[in-house]
């Protein structure tokens, strides 16, 4: 999967716009296993994702990819493969 992170000057000088691009970056990194590979992911920071905490901007992240249908489908618990 090819992710791109736009962040607009608007929510800061230059730290503020990379430490958030790092941060977003990073919760990709730590799930990425879960997306089904071959999609082009453009992200687009607003200015909650600026001061909101990792766990939050992890939720909010995969949620919003389970909404768009990019996480891979879970196997229901239990079940014998």
């Amino acid at each position: 999967n090819y992710v791109g992170i736009t962040v607009s000057k608007k929510l800061g000088h230059a730290v503020v716009r990379n430490r958030t691009r790092r941060r977003i970056r990073e919760v990709y990194r730590l799930n990425e296993e879960r997306f089904t590979p071959g999609w082009d992911i453009v992200l687009v920071a607003r200015t909650r994702s600026v001061d909101s905490d990792f766990g939050k901007l992890t939720g909010a992240f995969l949620s919003l990819a389970q909404k768009a249908g990019l996480l891979i489908p879970q196997l229901v618990e239990g079940a014998e493969q």
